[in-house]
């Protein structure tokens, strides 16, 4: 495309639409480009942008020249509102790039009538930036098209009733939002039912495991899993996902967003996410933060999905304690100077732990090497608060050559149809079981051996109030999983079983 140069002359305004993230929300963002004549060429930027947004100004002029468009030689300044928004990244290349090409009188004014957003390479070429997703939002709420890089625009065109396009350059960008162009075509990319996860039939053995991660995944339990080396705590937390009911369209949306923010790709996947930090993670990579505008950690890329900790033990307390409020409130909220953000984070969090430091305390063929003064030290890392977030922990014990050469258990699919349909009840009660209050609890009809059994539970293992709500509602649970509206004494049994100590 070859576009003729056209002369500007003083004062000539353009304005096009962007967006910024704030957290996992996505604002509308001006892009005020003002053109004048000057002795001397300048570009400046203002509207607090960060180091990468100010070095547009290199990747824009360099774009412009390799598109064959006309070099600005005058004075442009480019304002990106509200400019008490804190802006960061490459993202503005593109409306920035646009908004010159109006103001300097090279493009018609009715290329501003779309939300643009892509980095600009040297030769013209629009990559993708974080936030596809949101800016569709945006652009479906102005009614406007929305320009993005080809890939980008086949993830954001999943927002129902947008109308995204892709554009592999700043030519290409030009006639699209001249409407003179249809942009690259891409298609929304495909949202896979299950992702390649572990079966259960995989985990031989470990029939007390199994069930306690069937129940854990019927009632969105948290579960805490203790065991020696090699027992199979990590496989039986990887086939969690495989148990789980799919996302909803919205809910995939929702969680494709936060991953977004974090400059993750969820690619539409309807399987719950299931991340798994290293126990060296800082506290701002697990619950958020970083300099500058803030970023979502792990806790919310699981939100809607599994958060597993393996090798709790060697999880620094300070980081464990700081995921307490997450587990409990179902967000996180990071104060910065001047802005706060608030990210989602309502994740089933499953841990492993061996039960020493050694690991193989009370081990049927190793012995244990650990002195009682470094268990003592080792189980202090886990503050009372912290396990008692935990509704259910579980002892996983070595396997027997029996068990290890014995046929496979139930499948995922097997089991899962026993979940789905204990979620279906709790669908009809109005929330998960892992979220039941006090007052819910104490609407069920109990048994009166349920009853008694649960009024005995309290002295013999120490149960906190807290406590004891997470027994009744694994109580509920295992009642929901047989298809009974009664809790009984059974019921209230198995769910004390789940309150093993470390």
């Amino acid at each position: 495309m070859c576009v003729a140069v056209v002369p500007y002359g003083v004062g000539m305004f353009a304005s096009i639409a962007s967006t910024a993230l704030v957290g996992v929300d996505t604002r509308p963002v001006q892009v005020e480009v003002h053109a004048g004549q000057s002795r001397r060429a300048s570009f400046s930027i203002v509207g607090l942008p960060d180091t990468a947004v100010r070095e547009a100004r290199e990747r824009v002029l360099s774009a412009l020249a390799s598109s064959r468009f006309h070099v600005p030689a005058g004075r442009i300044t480019v304002n990106l509102s509200p400019a008490d928004l804190p802006k960061a990244g490459s993202a503005y290349d593109l409306p920035i790039a646009l908004g010159t090409l109006v103001a300097t009188g090279q493009v018609k004014p009715e290329a501003t009538r779309v939300v643009a957003l892509g980095e600009l390479a040297l030769n013209g070429d629009v990559r993708s930036v974080r936030g596809g997703l949101g800016a569709a939002l945006v652009a479906r709420g102005m009614a406007r098209p929305c320009i993005l890089a080809p890939d980008a625009a086949g993830e954001a065109r999943r927002v129902p009733d947008s109308d995204v396009r892709g554009a592999a350059n700043l030519v290409e960008a030009v006639g699209v939002a001249l409407g003179r162009s249809p942009g690259t075509a891409v298609e929304p990319k495909p949202a896979p039912l299950v992702d390649r996860i572990p079966d259960l039939a995989d985990v031989r053995g470990q029939l007390v495991a199994r069930r306690a991660l069937e129940v854990a995944a019927a009632g969105g339990h948290h579960l805490l899993m203790s065991g020696p080396p090699g027992a199979g705590k990590t496989m039986l937390a990887a086939t969690l996902p495989s148990l789980l009911p799919p996302l909803t369209e919205e809910e995939a949306l929702e969680v494709s967003l936060v991953w977004g923010a974090a400059g993750l790709a969820r690619a539409g996947s309807l399987t719950p996410p299931f991340r798994s930090p290293h126990h060296t993670a800082t506290v701002a990579a697990m619950v958020g933060g970083g300099s500058g505008m803030p970023g979502p950690g792990e806790v919310s890329t699981a939100h809607r999905g599994v958060l597993f900790l393996d090798e709790l033990g060697e999880v620094p307390g300070r980081l464990l304690d700081a995921l307490r409020q997450p587990i409990e409130d179902g967000h996180v909220t990071i104060a910065r100077r001047g802005h706060t953000v608030r990210f989602p984070s309502a994740f089933q969090l499953v841990a492993a732990t061996n039960p020493c430091p050694c690991g193989f305390e009370n081990d049927r063929l190793v012995g244990c090497r650990c002195t009682e003064t470094a268990k003592e030290r080792y189980r202090s890392r886990f503050s009372g608060p912290f396990l008692d977030r935990f509704d259910m922990r579980v002892r996983v014990e070595r396997l027997d050559l029996e068990a290890m050469t014995g046929p496979p258990g139930e499948t995922s699919i097997e089991v899962k149809r026993r979940v789905l349909a204990a979620r279906a009840r709790q669908e009809e009660r109005g929330t998960l079981n892992r979220l039941l209050q006090r007052r819910h609890l104490d609407e069920q009809t109990y048994t009166a051996g349920a009853t008694r059994l649960l009024a005995s539970a309290v002295d013999r293992f120490q149960l906190t109030a807290r406590g004891w709500d997470r027994v009744r509602r694994v109580a509920r649970t295992v009642s929901d999983l047989a298809g009974c509206d009664e809790v009984d004494e059974s019921a209230v049994a198995e769910a004390l079983g789940y309150r093993k100590s470390l």
